[in-house]
């Protein structure tokens, strides 16, 4: 049908003016954008170029990084859930790890603690939505970056078409992609994105990128195993790889940012140019189409060996932090916002990568220890809470930044920021990191009274240092309208009754406020100026611990707190996925949950101190009951509808054993250096060539612990020779990764070390032989520290595939063939004897090859030891086990740490010199500690509650392995209480992992 041209000028009116009703209200997409080259797999999670929409209703997608398998205890999800919910966040992201689940090609399992069922139960119980990103490449500092380690035979290149790589992918990808495809929104569960592989971004010259073949079948693999939700994409930065429109393009766009990078030993340093200013700019560019995404921002930084350790990440990325960069990200207009990590967790088991020791809290808002003790959790409380009650956000069309415009000082930069409604203004130092204090005007535009210099009535404004802003004006409540605000919204919520706005300041300053109102009084506190103007009201007053509310009109409460006060208060939705109906509660520590049955408010939380409640909205006119963790709360009701209440913290009696006065049962964990040991059940080292496609063989056979199928944890090394007497040295070049330790013996005798340092992932090491018996058997025994596999972010370097053994040797004067290898490393390999505890748990050690790190191992003829502390004389790897019962009470979460003491000597009496020995940590059979005295800096080792027994019997074990003659002893081990909270958040249960039996064939 043709048609005319003022018809088509007409429909195209029509529509615009349809599209700007709905951009008003924040209601219907401007357009449905369809998926490049296929029509809508679903309707239920949609989006246009300003947000996400679910089941119709405009979202910003408020997330943080959490990975499931860096907390074994899946009772514990919900406690990580409550605590992400309660910041104001809606979302979660979440890596799988492949290594995990396939530790043998072919054999997939995601059973017990791989299972992610109880992950997605947990999450849609807290009322989160999921992103999922299963990879099959991950990063994540990770072993091999998710790869497993038999992926280093595969004869490919890794990540690319390479026919062999993508048929080692498909049984993981299509295993996982239907587990996932079964919690999708479409059927009822918590996923509403996917992630198709991971910062897919950088490659060498000699590989194809960025490939749209690959990257198309990693799609297809997964739209394969049914998943219907939208893809979305992480560039590591704004490179602008498969936007809407290019081949194998994903659905929404998104990218990654690290600001301030991982420089954790200069935690207070900022390096000018590190703020970005024009990724929307770029995005306008690259996407224009789909919200703006930043599926990875900074949350925190990781740790390598021989770092200051996570409390120092903290400080680089701390709430300063999160108020600048933060609220720079807000002012490029980003709606779909992913932290990572918000939720650290534990490299258990070896699952890290060799870049990074056993902890992996991150520097993170919520710690390892799942404490919310660090005040970029409040911080970033204040932040997400603002966004769920301002939808005008979603739809602002962002102006150019300017240090002109908006302020009385170019030392400010404000970004403006107007919906049909609301303005924002968003300003920070025009020197981001500037520590000076500047004192401004703010010039704000409104509907009703035209451009505005404010503050109007006393003094100016300040900003005090690394802070940021998000004035606003024409701010709607409830139909009340905000003219101006300099202080921060932190939440509003209008109730049938009354309508409560709560705002804060920074301590000292000095804000305005003004309201579109006939009145004006102060009903709490002292000290604020308020001057009736033409039309609205204006309160002027001084920041200052001492709360002060104003009554607005008859029932509007606008509550002034400076910051820190702010961090006190809490909006608990009442229904998981919708905030519409919510309490507004001053709680303290945590609030969890909040239920409204009747007139009964129960409020559910944790206590670190006696604390008031006060709930300033959400009750019934009349309430007859308030619950805290099921007690019922005496409680007065104040003015204005207020209830305030106490909630006491009880302190519990807590007995922690002392490990020093346990008995301790020893094994040496080293026989293989005793003349009557035989390494017969060993692996023959006899491969001629490597599978391995990285590095070829400068040894007669593979010496590369993956060729056979160990790729985890200690290997051992055998290597036999007739000496012909004239052997004076032998020279190694081991591989182990980052801070990886070696040992040499002779027979029985040491010969020396390669102690680690944590810059060094392999080290060349000559040992003086002593004098050899010409027509003598010898055999060396090599111990190597395998620290986990290198990841594989750059396409084409294939870095996951860094062989761990002997990459060359020479004895000297004797061809290197005169040597005959065997070696070894957790029993059985890739056909792992421990299932419940997965394919990298334990390694080569002798005691791990028998399972004495597992409960119930046969301790009792082992001989009697003081324990670690008592140490061994010499040279050797020492096992010591013990038992002990806890009986923790009722009703608290303690996090509970194996503490070591950093000041250890060698046994050999020189105390001056720090000894070389790496210890490895069993609790209940689940490595859950790796240090490595002589590097550090890890010191204390969470373990979370689940993997103990906090009411029955725990089986500790500790591996000791001496690097130098004089032996080592642990100076100090001991179990210390991270904390003691009174919680309302129920049982954890304990994870039943697999006991010693007698495992078949072990050597």
């Amino acid at each position: 049908m043709k048609l005319s041209f003022k018809f088509l000028t007409s429909l195209v009116l029509s529509c615009l003016a349809i599209e700007s009703a709905a951009r008003a209200v924040g209601g219907k997409p401007k357009r449905w954008i369809q998926p490049y080259k296929r029509a809508p797999l679903q309707d239920i999670v949609t989006w246009d170029e300003d947000s996400l929409f679910v089941r119709g209703e405009r979202i910003f997608w408020y997330s943080g990084e959490f990975h499931p398998f860096r907390l074994p205890v899946a009772s514990l999800y919900l406690d990580v859930f409550q605590k992400i919910k309660a910041m104001g966040y809606n979302g979660v992201s979440f890596y799988v790890d492949w290594a995990l689940l396939e530790g043998k090609p072919g054999e997939f399992s995601a059973d017990g603690v791989f299972a992610l069922e109880p992950f997605f139960d947990a999450a849609s119980k807290a009322g989160i939505y999921l992103l999922a990103r299963p990879g099959p490449y991950i990063n994540a500092e990770a072993s091999g970056g998710g790869f497993p380690g038999w992926l280093q035979r595969v004869n490919a290149t890794l990540r690319t078409a390479d026919q062999a790589y993508l048929d080692a992918t498909n049984l993981y990808t299509k295993s996982i992609g239907e587990i996932i495809a079964k919690a999708q929104i479409t059927n009822g569960g918590p996923v509403i994105l996917l992630q198709p592989e991971n910062e897919y971004s950088g490659a060498t010259s000699n590989v194809k990128f960025p490939d749209p073949v690959y990257f198309g079948y990693v799609e297809e693999q997964y739209r394969n195993a049914s998943i219907v939700v939208p893809f979305i994409s992480n560039d590591a930065w704004t490179a602008g790889y498969f936007t809407p429109g290019s081949e194998s393009a994903v659905d929404i766009y998104g990218h990654d940012g690290y600001p301030l990078g991982f420089d954790c030993a200069h935690p207070y340093t900022w390096p000018s140019g590190a703020l970005p200013t024009g990724w929307r700019t770029t995005h306008l560019e690259q996407s224009p189409s789909t919200p703006y995404a930043i599926v990875e921002f900074q949350g925190g930084s990781f740790d390598p060996w021989g770092g200051l350790g996570f409390e120092q990440c903290s400080v680089l990325l701390n709430n300063e932090f999160e108020r600048v960069f933060y609220k720079n990200d807000y002012s490029f207009g980003v709606t779909i916002f992913n932290i990572y990590m918000t939720y650290g967790g534990t490299n258990w088991g070896n699952l890290g990568h060799p870049g990074g020791y056993t902890s992996y809290d991150y520097g993170a808002v919520i710690t390892e220890e799942r404490l919310v003790t660090r005040e970029k959790y409040s911080e970033q409380k204040l932040e997400a809470n603002f966004f769920k009650v301002t939808p005008a956000y979603l739809t602002a069309d962002r102006g150019n930044t300017s240090t002109t415009s908006w302020t009385t000082t170019t030392d400010l930069t404000v970004t403006p920021a107007f919906s049909n409604s609301t303005k924002f203004y968003f300003l920070r130092h025009t020197a981001y990191n500037s520590l000076d204090s500047t004192s401004y005007k703010l010039h704000v535009q409104t509907a009703s009274f035209g451009n505005l210099t404010v503050p109007q009535l006393n003094g100016s404004l300040t900003l005090n240092g690394r802070d940021s802003k998000i004035h606003v004006s024409d701010y709607d409540i409830g139909g009340v309208n905000i003219v101006y605000s300099t202080a921060e919204v932190f939440t509003w919520k209008k109730y049938s009754s009354k309508t409560v706005l709560i705002v804060y300041g920074g301590p000292g300053e000095q804000h305005e406020i003004a309201i579109q109102a006939s009145s004006a009084t102060i009903v709490e506190g002292s000290g604020p100026t308020i001057v009736q103007k033409n039309g609205y009201s204006i309160v002027n007053w001084g920041v200052t611990p001492n709360r002060k509310i104003i009554k607005v009109n008859s029932n509007v409460y606008i509550y002034l707190l400076d910051r820190n006060s702010a961090y006190n208060y809490w909006v608990v939705d009442l229904a998981p996925y919708s905030s519409a109906d919510s309490v507004v509660v001053k709680a303290g520590y945590l609030l969890r949950s909040a239920e409204l049955k009747g007139s009964t408010l129960a409020l559910t939380g944790d206590l670190n101190a006696t604390t008031p409640i006060e709930v300033i909205g959400g009750t019934p006119n009349s309430l007859s009951k308030l619950t805290f963790n099921g007690i019922s709360l005496p409680f007065k009701a104040g003015d204005f509808g207020v209830y305030t209440a106490t909630a006491n913290y009880e302190e519990p009696k807590l007995t922690l054993p002392d490990l020093s006065t346990l008995t301790w049962k020893y094994l040496d964990s080293l026989p293989e250096v005793q003349p009557s040991y035989s390494d017969a059940a060993w692996t023959s080292a006899d491969l001629k060539t490597t599978y391995n496609t990285l590095r070829s063989l400068t040894t007669p056979t593979s010496l590369y612990g993956s060729d056979y199928g160990y790729n985890t944890g200690t290997l051992l090394f055998r290597g036999h020779f007739t000496a012909t007497g004239t052997e004076t040295s032998l020279f190694l070049w081991t591989q182990g990764g980052s801070a990886f330790g070696m040992t040499a013996w002779l027979n029985s005798d040491f010969i020396g070390s390669w102690d680690g340092i944590d810059a060094a992932s392999n080290a060349d090491t000559t040992f003086t032989l002593p004098n050899l018996t010409a027509g003598k058997s010898y055999v060396f025994t090599i111990v190597i520290d395998n620290m986990g596999l290198d990841e594989d972010w750059t396409v084409g370097s294939e870095t996951m595939k860094n062989p761990r053994g002997i990459l060359n040797y020479t004895l000297s004067g004797r061809p290197q063939s005169a040597i005959t290898w065997k070696l070894t490393g957790n029993l059985g390999g890739e056909s792992y004897a421990d299932h419940s505890r997965g394919p990298l748990n334990e390694g080569g050690m002798y005691a791990e090859r028998q399972g004495y790190h597992l409960p119930s191992a046969p301790t009792d003829s082992w001989d009697d030891s003081a324990g670690p502390t008592a140490g061994i004389p010499a040279a050797g790897i020492g096992f010591f086990a013990t038992s002990f019962d806890l009986d923790m009470p009722k009703g608290y979460d303690i996090p509970l740490s194996f503490v070591f003491t950093n000041s250890s000597s060698s046994t050999a009496g020189n105390s001056s010199l720090a000894s070389a020995y790496r210890v490895q940590l069993f609790v209940n059979g689940w490595q859950f500690g790796k240090y490595v005295h002589n590097v550090g800096p890890q010191t204390k080792f969470p373990v979370p509650e689940g993997i103990f027994d906090y009411h029955g019997s725990n089986y500790v074990a500790v591996t000791l392995w001496a690097l130098e003659k004089g032996g080592a002893k642990v100076e100090g081990l001991k179990l210390a209480a991270d904390a003691v909270v009174q919680t309302g958040f129920g049982e954890v249960e304990t994870v039943q992992g697999q006991k010693w039996v007698k495992r078949k064939g072990a050597y």
